[in-house]
């Protein structure tokens, strides 16, 4: 009992530090709030027009940056779906074999009917021994959580949560409203700073505020920059932050752009089809998390591409795909809602249908 009891308390104790660094955040915001809303508009600013649209622009980017972040904090990171978890039957079966290459062949014939590409970097299949289950694409085990999490991005100390596919969108808002919040805050601060060094600024505590503000802000912004660019470009390429560290390893070898869609398909599924729900802290990401869409799936082997793969992958050994289905949800980014240049490709091709009716039919027989 006492092992049990001394594990307990340790855990307890851990989950209370690991929210000492959103404890920090907190307050560094509601001191920033304080400072911003009361020391610098109500006391500072004189002229009436100038600090009702001040308060009015920051409490509009205040309420998205604090959504967003309380989006980010308090989602619950999803788990895979129970089809990628073993039967009661398989794990007695894979516990009873001693080799490696047994298991493997275990596991393999699990894996068949599931949509899974990626491989260990030995070429094994990707298997979860603590949570006991076959790991989805872009899947990985976070060893905070001490669960699998889907499309796991990494384990952020600064909401104290796992960063996947669940919360990734509002992550990325978090960084843009935090950032957007930091500039605005600098921005607006800027002339009351100067003041200050010009004693242009009465002898009060506000001028203390409006110093600290403007340095904190100015210090948050750099940092939040550079983090936002750099997901920014993740997201432009379809990459989480472990698979830019590592790239996936596919049964062909590793290809670091397996995922890649282009850039707009690959915006698309972490913000979703419809404009109006991007820059809102709601769930419109495509999917479900277990399956997503690839270059290298499906090829079509009657393309030039195809067949140059098909031919390149045949003369080195390698062995080509598997045709698994992609699910509905993940299968629309392959179809549907072309780019700009394919609806005006499109349109040009239906103007010329028109003009030459007679070619149309032909080409149609």
């Amino acid at each position: 009992m006492a092992p049990s009891g001394s594990r307990s308390i340790k855990r307890g104790c851990q989950r209370v530090l690991y929210w000492i660094p959103v404890l920090f955040i907190a307050v560094i915001v509601a001191w920033s709030y304080y400072a911003y809303v009361l020391q610098l508009c109500i006391e500072s600013i004189e002229d009436t027009g100038e600090k009702v649209v001040y308060l009015l622009a920051y409490h509009a980017i205040f309420i998205m940056f604090v959504w967003a972040y309380w989006r980010t904090i308090f989602t619950t990171p999803m788990n895979p779906l129970k089809e990628f978890h073993l039967s009661h039957s398989d794990k007695e079966l894979l516990e009873s074999e001693n080799r490696g290459e047994s298991q493997q062949e275990i596991l393999r014939r699990i894996a068949k009917d599931l949509p899974i590409y990626t491989r260990t970097n030995s070429g094994a299949i990707r298997y979860c021994d603590r949570c006991q289950l076959l790991k989805p694409d872009r899947c990985h085990h976070c060893s905070v959580c001490d669960k699998c999490i889907l499309k796991m991005d990494h384990h952020c100390p600064w909401v104290n949560n796992c960063v996947g596919f669940s919360n990734y969108k509002y992550f990325m808002l978090f960084l843009a409203y935090s950032l957007l919040y930091c500039l605005f805050v600098t921005a607006t601060d800027l002339q009351y700073f100067i003041k200050f060094w010009t004693k242009g600024l009465p002898d009060t505590q506000a001028k203390f505020h409006i110093l600290f503000l403007f340095f904190s802000a100015s210090m948050f912004s750099v940092s939040l920059a550079s983090l936002f660019i750099y997901h920014c470009w993740l997201v432009c390429k379809n990459r989480s932050t472990l698979e830019a560290v590592r790239a996936p390893v596919f049964r062909h070898g590793t290809d670091k752009n397996g995922f890649s869609l282009g850039v707009s398909k690959n915006f698309r599924q972490v913000f979703g089809d419809e404009a109006k729900y991007w820059p809102v802290p709601v769930f419109s990401s495509l999917g479900d998390g277990c399956s997503f869409p690839t270059c290298l799936v499906n090829m079509d082997p009657e393309s030039p591409t195809g067949s140059n793969s098909a031919s390149k992958s045949a003369a080195e050994g390698r062995h080509q795909f598997p045709s698994k289905p992609l699910r509905e949800s993940q299968s629309r980014l392959l179809t549907s809602t072309p780019s700009w240049s394919e609806t005006e490709s499109a349109a040009d091709k239906e103007r010329k249908g028109a003009t030459n009716p007679g070619m149309t039919i032909e080409n149609e027989a």
